[in-house]
């Protein structure tokens, strides 16, 4: 017997086949229930309607239920893609650390177009507004 999974189709087929004899359980069950009442049979009759009762959801959850590895692949937890950690960072949420220069010796961030003291565009001309 090789390991190959069972066709869809034929695994169908069996959880049909399983679901079809459960239900003929059913009826049986109901059949004699009905019997056992029309002859006065008593608490007795209520035996069989349970079974009666209680078998399609037994019939269902059987038909239902897959063999183990029908799907190909077992349980396999959640691993997240997350990006390599830097060197020097130590924890969830701690940035590495960085060159602390003095601030004197960082250049200044550019200021926006328009600002006082920078042309908005290659004329030299800024936005008045």
């Amino acid at each position: 017997m090789t390991e190959a999974r069972q066709p869809r189709s034929a695994e169908i087929g069996q959880r049909q086949r399983r679901y079809l004899l459960m239900m003929g359980i059913r009826l049986a069950c109901f059949i004699v229930a009905v019997v056992m009442f029309l002859h006065h049979a008593g608490w007795l009759a209520a035996i069989p309607a349970l079974g009666a009762t209680v078998l399609p959801y037994f019939a269902v959850v059987v038909a239902n239920a897959r063999r183990p590895g029908s799907r190909g692949r077992g349980f396999r937890p959640y691993e997240p893609a997350l990006p390599e950690r830097r060197a020097g960072q130590t924890g969830p949420g701690r940035a590495a650390p960085q060159d602390r220069a003095a601030p004197q010796d960082r250049a200044a961030p550019p200021s926006p177009a328009g600002a006082p003291g920078r042309p908005a565009d290659d004329r030299g001309q800024t936005w008045a507004g």
